[in-house]
């Protein structure tokens, strides 16, 4: 059998403490791990140890004999009153939050209209409709009222009848004795569990709860200029709300798909534009795609990789502003892996043309890998 701790350590107060200052600390920690407040391993054991420190310590002879001889001098004089182990003086656990902190609070919320539950759902993309925006049907399944009994829960032709029990209250009041005294305590009705009312012939369709799940289809209006990642919240698309509240709402989660040719980098869409060295040296106009369709794009005799062209307004729309970012085209000058016999025989002809290629001293070891200029001291 477990040790028991010591009372004054369970409330936290010292052995000198006041009548007034056990009962306080009872009430924090009695609030703190109620198991209907507190869902936490261990919180309904903890509270039951708080009651039996408090039992004890607000009975003045219980108190006495507990100072003078430990747990064995309480438990001699449990007598009248309460037993370690029993809640009937507090009314059981529910009861005392009830008595504590307004039992109709709880029984009020439930008559109250209470909004559905919001849902959530993917939706994939193309990369043209991203950046264009479009209109997609989403399916979701989500809780309605009944098709049947249209969310009364009685079977059609029938109505739900006033609880007798709380007169149509949802809540059952009663004079209850605690350690605090005289209490009057307000609880949900244990009959029609704080609805009312009572539903004699339930809905067949429903069983009587007034909600069904159903399939729906969904219209979305997807701006353009979504992103993949990007969250579109449609109001009360969600689960339908009871007792006359709203419906929930839906979020859209957009996933893009990634596009053949292009990437996007925020509002702008960059494309890399191969071209072989013969074109890049001597310069040349490439029909190239566009997220709008092909242009042409003159390319400077000279250009190096890496050159960037920049193609004003033909990128993506920018949600919650105007315009568009532009097109980045990136060239990349591409050396062939495999030649001809023939081609060889002209690339080194022209090589051959160029000579040594001059550059400054300062300059002559510029991009060769750190190791290459360690074996030749540079």
């Amino acid at each position: 059998m477990a040790t028991k701790r010591n009372y004054y350590e369970v409330l936290g107060v010292n052995s000198n403490a006041s009548e007034e200052d056990i009962k306080k600390a009872f009430r924090k920690l009695a609030f703190k791990y109620h198991p209907d407040h507190n869902c936490e391993d261990g919180a309904e054991e903890r509270f039951k140890e708080i009651n039996e420190a408090y039992q004890v310590l607000s009975d003045g002879e219980k108190r006495a004999a507990y100072d003078r001889y430990g747990h064995d001098g309480a438990e001699s004089v449990w007598g009248r009153g309460f037993a370690s182990s029993d809640f009937s003086g507090l009314g059981g656990l529910g009861d005392i939050f009830d008595a504590f902190f307004g039992g109709a609070t709880a029984t009020a919320s439930r008559q109250a209209p209470q909004q559905g539950a919001d849902l959530s759902s993917d939706l994939i993309m193309e990369f043209e409709e991203a950046v264009f925006g479009v209109e997609k049907k989403v399916k979701v399944l989500r809780i309605e009222n009944c098709s049947v009994c249209h969310g009364i829960g009685a079977k059609p032709g029938t109505n739900p009848t006033k609880c007798p029990a709380c007169n149509g209250t949802g809540q059952i009041r009663r004079i209850q004795q605690s350690v605090f005294g005289r209490f009057s305590i307000v609880t949900t009705c244990g009959r029609c569990r704080g609805e009312g009312t009572i539903i004699a012939d339930p809905c067949t369709q429903c069983r009587g709860t007034g909600r069904e799940k159903r399939e729906h289809i969904v219209t979305v209006n997807i701006p353009a200029g979504v992103d993949n990642g990007s969250q579109l919240r449609v109001r009360g698309e969600g689960d339908a709300g009871t007792r006359g509240g709203p419906s929930g709402d839906l979020y859209i989660t957009i996933q893009v798909k990634p596009h053949e040719f292009f990437i996007r980098n925020g509002d702008d869409i960059i494309y890399e534009l191969p071209v072989n060295f013969a074109q890049a040296a001597l310069g040349t106009e490439l029909e190239i795609p566009t997220i709008s369709g092909k242009t042409r794009l003159k390319i400077p005799a000279g250009s190096q990789t890496g050159r960037v062209f920049r193609l004003k307004g033909q990128g993506i729309a920018r949600v919650n502003r105007s315009g568009r970012g532009d097109q980045v085209v990136l060239l990349i000058v591409v050396t062939p892996e495999s030649l001809t016999d023939k081609q060889r025989q002209l690339i080194k002809e022209l090589g051959e043309s160029f000579g040594q290629a001059n550059m400054p001293p300062q300059e002559k070891w510029r991009g060769l890998p750190d190791s290459f200029k360690n074996v030749f001291g540079a």
